[in-house]
């Protein structure tokens, strides 16, 4: 297991990537190699059997979401098929000032407000090798009819292009071998952990 050693700082680490792409599983490797933690996201969607409050999801009713959203409590939000998510704003700088790696997957324009917020925050993005290796995968999946498959995989061409123009993203990792992008995630990530531990130790 790779190790960033004691000495390095606190980091939010942004990953993000089109659907079909493999970030979830790459992100989860970072989480077990570096000991990253993952932000716990607020939500108005219903809980269920499966889901544990405060756990998988801090599950709130639509007035007290928007009364964290107005207060400015969460980092980012959005809403999808009718139900809004959000990132707490306190656990995350929480985590980050006792020295954990604190890890967001979301997406483009998540990221983008939380850069405006959160300067030094490390962000990562998934691309496929090629467009058409994307649409296998998406369909390799069978979750869903060719019709969704279409709209997923244009608004993922679209996600791509927005996450080279945008400014956000501090580094690109391919997923062509999904082992050989796992650790190259880890590595970059190391290595930006290391050179903040050493200006820190220097300044």
């Amino acid at each position: 297991m790779t190790n960033s050693g004691p000495a390095a700082p606190g980091m939010l680490l942004i990953i993000s990537g089109p659907s079909g792409v493999g970030k979830t599983t790459i992100t989860h490797h970072v989480e077990r190699e570096l000991c990253g933690v993952f932000s716990v996201s607020v939500t108005t969607r219903p809980q269920t059997h499966k889901d544990t409050q405060g756990q998988d999801y801090d599950f709130v009713d639509r007035t007290e979401f928007e009364r964290r959203q107005r207060a400015g409590e969460l980092l980012e939000w959005a809403e999808v098929f009718g139900h809004c998510y959000g990132t707490p704003r306190l656990p995350v700088e929480q985590a980050i000032f006792e020295g954990h790696l604190v890890i967001l997957e979301i997406d483009v324009e998540g990221a983008v407000l939380v850069k405006q917020q959160i300067l030094d925050a490390f962000a990562l993005f998934v691309l496929p090798p090629s467009e058409q290796v994307l649409l296998h995968r998406l369909r390799h999946r069978q979750r869903e009819g060719e019709e969704i498959i279409q709209r997923r995989f244009a608004k993922a061409k679209l996600e791509i292009e927005r996450a080279h123009t945008c400014g956000v993203y501090d580094a690109f990792v391919v997923n062509d071998q999904l082992e050989q992008a796992s650790a190259e995630a880890v590595e970059l990530v190391c290595q930006e952990r290391a050179g903040r531990g050493q200006g820190a130790r220097t300044s």
